[in-house]
């Protein structure tokens, strides 16, 4: 191990320890292979110097053939490491499903560890410098509202929890609520979740029940009233609006508050049924004019502002038709960056009648 100077990093290093800006905000994880991108980032929030290892890793990003236009997103879909994560992720669904549906309906019991071992599965074949969120931006495809979901939010979870400095404990914590938080769904008629359209008060009252559903599932389990809670609860509001019980911040589980915020935002950044992905500045837009009064503000701001670092550098589509590279982050108006266009740079946050329309 060794310390070097930013400006001396070099594509294919790979970074020692977590790298925090002197925000406490977590841009580069522990493990990372550095990229000309990742090393931009560096020098974006002004780190000085990064400890890295002794050897350098052959393999990176930046591929010869591809040409230099190519979108960030083209360049991790392209990218063995891209492909290997989403192969196995449509391996461990199945199986993921299969287990969760034996265990709430009491056919078999359930065991912690093979559960959190889908997820670990997973973060063991993430490359190293393509993120969890690097891999879950580019697979927007799915409408499983269910077990492709719960999956999505556990990995979600872990990253949120390494945001929060929590320990290895608290993180694998965090890790099984996010997993098993919707376990009640099971329970849920399949013509009620895959619905295309607006549900009745009838049908909306049957999805409610899900959360009790979850609840009594994994307490029949005896696994950590945490997890319990968080299924219970992760439909719940800080100012009193969720269910169901209504219950406001203090009365909320602490997991489940962040589980919370993780279910909004897969769910709404996620294909379903009756519309595509939403922009995920869109959901960020929302989340800051909407969710303040909703969430725990230790929490939501934690996961907006690192959300949004996970999308430096990558190319935009504004509502004008106009594409650009976001390049600053405005932590006033985290939904609003800053694009460069060719030549021009734009302020989104001075400019109301523009927004971004896609990630591209």
């Amino acid at each position: 191990m060794k310390r070097l100077s930013t400006t001396d990093l070099t594509p294919g290093m790979v970074t020692a320890e977590d790298v925090y800006t002197y925000t406490n905000q977590l841009i580069i994880p522990k493990g990372t292979i550095l990229t000309d991108k990742a090393i931009t980032k560096l020098e974006f929030y002004s780190i000085i110097n990064v400890r890295v290892e002794d050897e350098i890793s052959k393999v990176y990003l930046a591929n010869p053939e591809m040409p230099e236009d190519v979108s960030y997103s083209e360049k991790i879909k392209n990218s063995p490491e891209f492909k290997e994560f989403k192969k196995r992720f449509d391996e461990e669904v199945p199986k993921f499903q299969n287990l969760l549906n034996s265990v709430a309906l009491n056919t078999r019991s359930l065991n912690l560890d093979e559960v959190f071992g889908f997820t670990m599965n997973l973060l063991k074949s993430e490359s190293g410098y393509l993120s969890v969120f690097d891999m879950l931006h580019n697979m927007r495809q799915y409408d499983d509202m269910t077990y492709v979901h719960s999956i999505n939010v556990a990995l979600m979870c872990n990253v949120f929890a390494r945001w929060l400095r929590m320990t290895e404990e608290e993180t694998r914590l965090a890790t099984l609520c996010g997993l098993l938080h919707d376990i009640g769904k099971v329970s849920v008629p399949e013509e009620i979740i895959k619905k295309p359209g607006k549900l009745t008060e009838g049908e909306y009252t049957i999805v409610k029940k899900h959360t009790l559903e979850g609840y009594n599932a994994l307490k029949a389990q005896n696994v950590p009233e945490t997890i319990m809670n968080s299924a219970l609860m992760h439909h719940e509001r800080c100012d009193g609006s969720g269910y169901p019980f209504g219950l406001k911040n203090a009365k909320i589980d602490t997991f489940a508050k962040m589980v919370a915020i993780v279910d909004v935002y897969d769910a709404m950044t996620s294909s379903r049924i009756y519309r595509g992905p939403m922009c995920p500045f869109k959901v960020v837009d929302i989340f800051e004019n909407e969710g303040l009064q909703k969430y725990d503000t230790r929490f939501i701001m934690t996961f907006l502002e690192n959300i949004v670092n996970t999308y430096m550098l990558n190319r935009v589509k504004l509502n004008d038709g106009r594409v650009g590279d976001v390049v600053f982050i405005n932590r006033s108006s985290l939904a609003n960056p800053t694009i460069k266009c060719g030549n021009e740079f734009i302020d989104l946050s001075a400019e109301p009648d523009l927004h971004i329309e896609a990630i591209i």
